[in-house]
């Protein structure tokens, strides 16, 4: 049976101060949570979400990693420099990389399986924007992104990842898709990758992304194909966040 997981992106927010007393007012209510909890930081703050997480219940990662394992690359973060943080989890394919970046599906898929490959598990984003879910075209976008991984590394990879749809047009606007519209896309990605592996699309946990807030959680996180959520702005905020923690 799929558990719950609720993860949380501060994207390009934080400092020392804040962040202590976001990560150890999480860490003190996580205590006895039936689901997995983690929170993705900036790469600068890892060290310090290590330090104040260790040994709790609530897991960290990192929002981005680099495709290439070393080399001359400025800038870059590889997934060995993730682990040597004790990250479990980072992002893949955030609609922001994407979309401000011009991170392509070849990019994300590769970026997947550099974060395989380091031990970590992946949070692979899929998600359309709103012309693209009015043009009526959501499935084939958010398969096409889907199927760059699985041709790249095969459907079993999934096994060792988490999926999170994300629709663009509900990310930090306010808008949130219905639980109805949400399950409806949950319940295609987990034919998608049923119709290659009946074992793995049962148990791969696929999470919703977009304006998840505490009056909304428990309506989403109560279809049957969402198993959480990967939070934003809410995630910035300790009693928001625990209380979709809860509501999972």
């Amino acid at each position: 049976m799929r558990t719950k997981l609720v993860a949380g992106n501060w994207k390009m927010h934080g400092n020392f101060g804040a962040n202590l007393t976001l990560l150890t007012r999480i860490k003190e209510a996580a205590t006895g949570f039936a689901p997995a909890c983690a929170v993705c930081v900036p790469f600068p703050y890892l060290a310090q979400a290590q330090s104040v997480l260790a040994g709790s219940l609530v897991a960290w990662g990192a929002q981005d990693v680099s495709e290439h394992a070393q080399g001359a690359y400025t800038g870059e973060v590889s997934a060995a420099m993730l682990v040597e943080f004790a990250c479990r989890y980072v992002l893949v394919g955030h609609s922001e990389r994407r979309a401000l970046f011009g991170e392509s599906d070849a990019v994300v898929a590769a970026k997947f399986a550099a974060a395989l490959k380091a031990g970590l598990t992946p949070i692979l984003c899929v998600g359309e924007t709103l012309a693209e879910r009015e043009a009526g075209i959501t499935g084939a976008v958010v398969t096409r992104q889907l199927d760059a991984v699985i041709a790249n590394l095969g459907v079993a990879a999934l096994q060792r990842a988490v999926l999170a749809y994300e629709p663009v047009w509900a990310i930090g606007t306010g808008r949130t898709a219905s639980p109805q519209q949400a399950q409806e896309v949950h319940a295609l990605i987990r034919a998608r990758v049923a119709g290659c592996a009946a074992n793995v699309a049962q148990n791969v946990q696929i999470l919703y992304g977009g304006s998840v807030k505490a009056s909304n959680a428990q309506e989403l996180f109560a279809m049957p194909d969402i198993d959480g959520g990967l939070i934003g702005g809410a995630s910035l905020v300790a009693e928001d966040f625990l209380a979709i923690c809860r509501a999972a």
